[in-house]
């Protein structure tokens, strides 16, 4: 009784308001808040100063981003205020140097004729003369380079009044730029079948004097102009003057005997001029002229203006093969079928010292052509070739190397990488009905 009596007198207690220790939990402290602002709180100001007073304004990063390119535009717009103040102040400049160039342009003209210039009579008045027409006394204009100007020099002429307009800077013909041999041919001496002697001589006459010159001085000869080579088409002529140009270091200068044929008249002998001085100016030179029977041909009446003409150049080839100017470092190698056509001035000695015979080609020398040409084919076990280099047909270099091309072609016609037998001799049938006018007479009538 008594326990339940102090229960009930515990000040505050209900019965059924008992509750355990763990939910006992005490409040966590919270520090108040801070004041919105500090000091005295400021009244609200009335009237037009507050009115018109601007609120402060704090930049973001959207406007300093604004302001940057406002920056950006005014820099672009201050240069582009300056080029325009440039460009006001050099156009006039500019304008009168165009003018200027106009008036030159037309008093200058359109240079259309190219001449040579003959003779300088003073400062500003010159002899020339062109290709197409007589001389002319004409007027050289105040902006050429009168330093420049000799007797001789090629020019550029007015279209009309054929005033001296410019010089040609470049007095080499192109046409002598393009006879010079840049790349040495590929074949050698080791690709010539036979032809010891002619070798031989060709190397005492053309290269001994430029490599070994003092040997000639030691037992008191003039060394050799020139020599020419005569002989059966496809006898090794053109390929002799290969190897040449393969084996020496000078200068090699290739020429068919029907480019010195111009059309004009006097073209033709200057163009040997120009020939030669070429390869004096670069000595030690070789000077190869084949076909040399198309302007050294034997002098007769002529009928046109055209033989004239050839025969002019002829002449002009004659005087500098032996004229006045000695021509120690540069020796000249002519080619030809038909030497019995050729002028004996041509052929005498001083001009051409030594005559070198390219015969028909003996047995010894068949056998060694066929030899270079079929080195590098692949033949069949069935090859004979002594058929071909006993046979009594005449062949010569170049026969034998077109029956080796000839067999290897029918070879791949039928698909097989040996050449046979078989394809020899249909190939020399072939090349020999060719060589022989096979064609049937009165075919293309």
């Amino acid at each position: 009784m008594g326990q339940n009596a102090s229960g009930l007198n515990r000040p505050g207690g209900q019965p059924g308001d008992r509750k355990s220790d763990g939910e006992k939990k005490e409040k966590k402290y919270e520090p108040a808040a801070p004041p919105a602002r500090v000091g005295r709180k400021q009244r609200k100001q009335k009237g037009p100063e507050a009115a018109a007073r601007l609120p402060t304004v704090t930049p973001t990063t959207k406007c300093k981003l604004r302001l940057l390119k406002l920056e950006r535009i005014k820099d672009y717009l201050l240069m582009e205020e300056e080029f325009v103040a440039n460009q006001e102040r050099l156009k006039p400049q500019e304008e009168k140097t165009e003018e200027d160039r106009s008036k030159v342009d037309d008093l200058r003209g359109s240079p259309m004729s190219v001449g040579n210039l003959e003779e300088l009579i003073d400062e500003n008045h010159a002899i020339v003369s062109s290709s197409v027409g007589p001389e002319y006394y004409v007027s050289i204009l105040s902006f050429v380079d009168k330093d420049q100007l000799e007797p001789g020099c090629s020019i550029l002429m007015h279209n009309k009044v054929l005033s001296v307009v410019g010089i040609l800077q470049d007095e080499v013909d192109p046409m002598v730029s393009v006879m010079k041999v840049e790349k040495a041919p590929l074949e050698s001496y080791a690709d010539i079948g036979g032809l010891d002697a002619q070798i031989q001589e060709i190397k005492e006459a053309v290269e001994l004097p430029l490599t070994h010159p003092e040997l000639y001085e030691d037992i008191g000869i003039k060394p050799p102009k020139g020599v020419i080579l005569y002989g059966e088409p496809g006898t090794g002529k053109t390929l002799l003057a290969k190897a040449v140009a393969n084996s020496t270091s000078a200068t090699f200068l290739r020429v068919v005997g029907s480019e010195l044929i111009q059309k004009y008249l006097g073209d033709g002998p200057k163009l040997v001029r120009e020939l030669f001085r070429v390869a004096d100016d670069l000595s030690p030179s070789i000077v190869f002229i084949d076909e040399i029977d198309a302007v050294g041909t034997k002098r007769y009446d002529a009928h046109s203006g055209g033989e004239r003409e050839i025969q002019r150049t002829m002449l002009e080839l004659l005087n500098q093969l032996d004229g006045f100017d000695a021509r120690a470092d540069v020796k000249v190698i002519l080619a030809t079928n038909k030497i019995e056509s050729l002028d004996p001035a041509l052929l005498r000695p001083g001009r051409i010292d030594r005559k070198i015979e390219f015969p028909l080609p003996d047995i010894k020398t068949r056998r060694r052509i066929f030899q270079i040409h079929t080195s590098k084919m692949t033949l069949a076990d069935d090859v004979n070739l002594e058929e071909f280099v006993m046979t009594k047909d005449e062949f010569s270099g170049a026969d034998i190397k077109a029956i080796c091309t000839e067999a290897g072609l029918l070879a791949l016609r039928e698909r097989r990488m040996k050449v046979t037998h078989a394809d020899f001799k249909k190939a020399k049938e072939k090349v020999m009905f060719k060589k022989k006018e096979g064609v049937p007479e009165g075919l293309y009538m």
